[in-house]
């Protein structure tokens, strides 16, 4: 289906202008409206909340509560991303459908801001008794590589991520260019407070594996702070239940070395690690990584740093 949807994108756009209904990036900045940033998920969406405040108008794309591997494009959504400002996305496998999209739109008028593009970024791995739906040959006999896109788990690349978004709105709205490095620069403080305190959990840690009944979008996080990790799936994986032979892993590796806790991610069904739980006796723990929020979060306000700061409180629990 996604591999269509530029086309249906393109007839939706070219309908949407004909009547009228487009509206340019510049033609926002001229009228002085405020600035229209997208970004496709929470990361993007709150470093810019963060950064510019009211000084934008600001839509997530992906709605809250949705599971992000799940999410489907509607034709509105690729005519919200053409009339915005500055658009914020991934930029790896799971936004293909961006990339033809982009293609099929007149994005001249556009910023756009890939997170990937923003650090460095690392192959996705497949451990030892991890589940691999990527296992099979690509279509021409190559083995296509494939990088994790979970970039923002890392409060590193978060910084690095952030300061790319605030130079492009001092870029694009020189009238709040001061506003946005200061708020910047604050919330760079905010990041290394808490790169500070996953540092003191770690440094302070009795053991430094953590066990994943679930898929894992941490890679950028356990490579950062030297831990080590050990899940059913990587991170952009499909799968949602395991085989036999890898909860069996998980389950000895979990008692193998006396692990508290077991870990799942947000949205997940939780299923493999209540198994593994129940077969050790460890205590099931979320590790959020931040993709998504619930709609009730979303409408809170909870932001990045609340959700990685609760992450330290469990990691503190998990190396004990």
């Amino acid at each position: 289906m996604k591999r269509i949807l530029p086309i249906i994108f393109a007839l939706m756009l070219a309908l949407s202008l004909f009547a009228g209904c487009g509206q340019t990036a510049s033609e926002n900045t001229n009228s002085g409206e405020k600035l229209s940033v997208v970004s496709t998920i929470f990361p993007g969406y709150d470093f810019t909340r963060e950064i510019a405040g009211d000084n934008v108008s600001l839509t997530m794309l992906l709605p809250p509560g949705t599971e992000s591997h799940s999410f489907d494009p509607t034709p509105q959504d690729a005519i919200t991303i053409q009339n915005c400002d500055v658009f914020i996305y991934v930029g790896g496998e799971s936004d293909t459908w961006i990339d033809g999209m982009l293609n099929s739109i007149d994005t001249s008028n556009m910023t756009i801001i890939s997170m990937m593009d923003a650090v460095e970024v690392v192959e996705e791995e497949i451990k030892a008794g991890m589940e691999n739906d990527h296992d099979h040959p690509e279509e021409d006999g190559l083995d296509k590589l494939e990088y994790d896109e979970h970039v923002w788990t890392s409060p590193i690349n978060a910084m690095g991520i952030a300061e790319e978004i605030t130079a492009a709105l001092m870029a694009l709205d020189a009238d709040n260019a001061d506003a946005y490095r200061t708020n910047c620069s604050a919330y760079i403080e905010k990041l290394e407070e808490l790169d500070a305190s996953f540092r003191g959990v770690v440094q302070n840690a009795k053991r430094d594996t953590l066990i994943f009944g679930d898929r894992f979008p941490f890679r950028y996080f356990v490579d950062e702070y030297g831990l080590d990790y050990e899940a059913a799936f990587p991170g952009c994986s499909s799968e949602t239940e395991a085989s036999a032979k890898t909860l069996a892993f998980l389950i000895d590796k979990t008692n193998n070395e006396n692990i508290p806790v077991v870990f799942h991610i947000e949205f997940s069904n939780e299923k493999m690690a209540d198994i593994i739980c129940e077969s050790t006796g460890a205590r099931k723990l979320l590790l959020h990584s931040c993709h998504n929020v619930t709609k009730a979060d979303f409408e809170s306000g909870v932001s990045y740093i609340e959700l990685m700061t609760q992450n330290a409180e469990n990691l503190k629990e998990a190396l004990s």
